[in-house]
């Protein structure tokens, strides 16, 4: 099948490539050059595992290429998908001036029929919005073009940034809003290769489809603030939230996943999405969502804990103290900072008079967009080197090889054995044990 990806940031680049992966013929669009020369050269602009070899391997076998011919693209695909970014705005709402362009892009260049697809998390009411930037884009260009048909639909992603592939080619539901059997039928047939032992395709109106999405990501963010409050209370109550964790986690109606407790959530996603249903709540439904509001509110809060518990322990003027940061990506195998909570953390410690080195497998060139031209933030090359002459650690991301490192190294190089531990990566008995101070979350 022909099918043409508009916007090739994260959703749209893995989309494209898992498409491609499975024999589709995939037409991929940005209207950035800088961004289509990097694919065209066989990188890619992000970083998330297993996706360069992908993509390199779709292009090498003539399944994926990559455009900034606006027109091409519209004649590419029969089935056209907008993955285009929904940056939030000032007032919290999410910016639809890049999927709208898609839509008419679209009409201004279709010359039979096609399928529309929402891939980017869009607010209720998008597809009307798209459905009529295209009906206008056709009038426009006379009488003739004003009756091609068209289908919009609406088909959120639920990728997990570090995981995105796996969950593309294995999803456990494929939610899939549509209004009629044409279309459902070209999302069906697209879609058959990736649930051949059993049917995760779920059908239903378009608003429905793109209300899933943010009640998804809403839940997921509660989830994680609901834990991180407890986590508090643990910690004056003298409890222990993973213990907790597990005593409630072996509920089977709770359940064990986005169950942890830590320094706040980030990335493009969850604290976006939370802002957007919030905003169209209030602004379409004239609803306030208390939860809502309460789960972003505490996670604004959760982001500065670890700053507070270093200016408890060291005083709050932090002039002439020197920390070492592990991890600056909002969450492990990914470079994504955006909301990260590193960001926050290396905030409240400069703000405070200190010196951070920091270290994080992939992004430490990212995080030199947040603080250009900072003089006391370093990077070092390695997790050790980051502990040189540091009053305490600071561990900021989960990343798989701070999970058991050299404590013995983390001893010797630290003026004093202190970790402050932002994940709850390591055992507070076994710390004690290796005569390591440690302040966990909720411990």
């Amino acid at each position: 099948m022909k099918i043409t990806v508009i916007g090739t940031g994260y959703v749209g680049l893995v989309s494209g490539a898992c498409l491609a992966e499975v024999g589709n013929d995939v037409l991929c669009l940005d209207v950035d050059p800088a961004k289509i020369r990097i694919l065209k050269e066989g990188g890619i602009p992000i970083y998330e595992p297993g996706l360069q070899e992908m993509v390199r391997r779709n292009v090498a076998a003539g399944r994926l290429h990559f455009t900034t011919d606006v027109e091409r693209a519209a004649h590419f695909g029969i089935i056209q998908f907008i993955a285009v970014g929904t940056p939030p705005g000032e007032d919290g709402s999410a910016d639809m001036k890049y999927v709208t362009a898609a839509a008419r892009n679209v009409g201004k260049y279709m010359r039979d029929y096609k399928v529309i697809v929402d891939k980017s998390t869009v607010p209720v009411g998008t597809a009307d919005a798209v459905r009529a930037a295209v009906a206008d884009e056709l009038k426009k260009r006379g009488a003739e073009h004003a009756g091609l048909p068209f289908s919009v639909v609406s088909n959120p992603e639920f990728l997990k940034e570090g995981a995105a592939i796996e969950d593309f080619m294995k999803p456990d539901r494929i939610v899939v809003g549509c209004d009629d059997e044409t279309a459902e039928s070209y999302m069906r047939s697209l879609y058959a290769p990736f649930q051949r032992n059993h049917d995760r395709l779920i059908v239903m109106n378009i608003r429905s489809a793109e209300l899933t999405k943010y009640a998804a990501n809403a839940m997921l963010a509660t989830r994680i603030s609901f834990m991180n409050e407890l986590a508090n209370l643990a910690e004056r109550l003298g409890a222990d939230i993973e213990q907790v964790r597990k005593g409630i986690g072996s509920d089977p109606r709770i359940g064990y996943d986005f169950l942890y407790s830590g320094a706040g959530y980030g990335g493009s996603c969850f604290p976006k999405d939370v802002k957007a249903l919030i905003k169209t709540a209030a602004v379409d439904a004239g609803i306030t969502l208390k939860v809502l509001n309460a789960v972003e509110a505490a996670n604004d809060a959760q982001k500065h804990v670890l700053g507070a518990k270093i200016k408890a322990h060291f005083g709050n003027d932090l002039a002439g103290r020197h920390f070492a940061l592990w991890g600056l990506a909002f969450k492990a195998n990914t470079d994504d900072m955006r909301e990260a909570t590193s960001v926050e953390v290396i905030k409240d410690l400069l703000v405070a008079g200190a010196t951070v080195t920091a270290y994080d497998p992939v992004a430490m060139a990212e995080a030199r967009h947040y603080f250009p031209g900072e003089a006391r933030l370093r990077y070092a090359d390695n997790q050790v080197a980051a502990l040189a002459g540091a009053d305490a650690l600071v561990v900021v991301t989960e990343w798989k090889e701070f999970r058991s490192p050299d404590f013995a190294a983390i001893k010797a190089r630290l003026k004093t054995p202190l970790i402050f531990d932002g994940r709850n990566l390591y055992e507070p008995a076994e710390m004690q044990r290796l005569g390591i101070t440690y302040r966990g979350i909720g411990r």
